[in-house]
């Protein structure tokens, strides 16, 4: 039976393509690819002629009817992206979405990302971190995805543009204050580089190439145990609170009932 294959192509180096990817786009009948031009450079360059055809992000139910109209032909499919796995901050989620519900067999051919790649880099010994991939560019829809890892004890890996990098930076900023900032760009390539800086630092210098950037996770914010009732009471009292709106305060802070915190005023006169 035929079916989609989604094979993950390099990210920089062309040399980082697996010896199963490259005898899968060999032996596929149609690559669909995110930019057929960009693609063809990757092709030439290990002598793959197959038809081709553009899989984006702008038609990408158009092309999961396509690509199940072919493997109904009983064509086998490849879908490719420009670097990566398809899927991953890249076209091909509604594609594989969708051909899921048709019942398509479809598996992976894994290759490089850039989210793995630099996590390995930044020698950062804590297990958990979270993927944010591009932020929105509208700042109400960051916040409402950045804001819950405020204080959260994991790092967020973060993709960016040239022309976004110091945007996105003075932005994290100013919303998860001081973090340990790592800043890395054209991973595999020969002007690779791996940075380590704080937030406030921002970014200096010429942007160029991708970016993957890695926040380290907020430190852990001890808090002071809370008071007693009883101290609770005495203090708001003691600045001249009256004792009625000291329980009904005292009450709604701690989520217990009115009574419960009047009984243990009663003991304290």
């Amino acid at each position: 039976m035929a079916q989609l294959f989604l094979v993950g192509t390099p990210i920089g180096n062309l040399k980082d393509i697996s010896i199963r990817a490259l005898e899968t786009l060999k032996s596929v009948d149609v690559i669909a690819c995110e930019d057929t031009r960009h693609s063809l450079k990757l092709l030439n360059h290990y002598e793959i002629k197959k038809p081709l055809f553009a899989c984006h992000k702008f038609n990408e139910r158009e092309s999961a009817e396509k690509i199940y109209a072919l493997i109904c032909e009983g064509k086998d499919v490849a879908l490719i992206t420009d670097a990566g796995m398809p899927a991953i901050s890249d076209p091909g989620a509604i594609v594989v979405n969708a051909l899921i519900e048709k019942g398509v067999q479809i598996t992976t051919v894994p290759g490089a990302t850039a989210l793995t790649s630099a996590m390995a880099l930044s020698g950062i010994c804590q297990p958990i971190f979270t993927f944010i991939g591009f932020l929105p560019p509208k700042n109400k829809d960051r916040e409402a995805l950045l804001k819950p890892f405020e204080n959260v004890r994991t790092s967020l890996v973060i993709y960016s543009s040239p022309y976004d990098v110091k945007k996105d930076i003075e932005y994290l900023y100013r919303l998860l204050g001081e973090r340990k900032l790592h800043v890395i760009r054209e991973l595999t390539k020969i002007h690779e580089e791996h940075i380590v800086t704080m937030l406030s630092q921002g970014f200096e210098g010429e942007a160029k190439g991708e970016y993957a950037l890695i926040i380290e996770s907020a430190e852990i914010i001890e808090q002071k145990p809370l008071a007693s009732v009883e101290e609770q009471l005495k203090e708001l009292i003691e600045k001249g609170e009256d004792k009625k709106s000291a329980i009904k305060k005292v009450a709604k802070a701690n989520s217990l009932p009115k009574d419960e915190v009047y009984k243990i005023a009663l003991k304290m006169d």
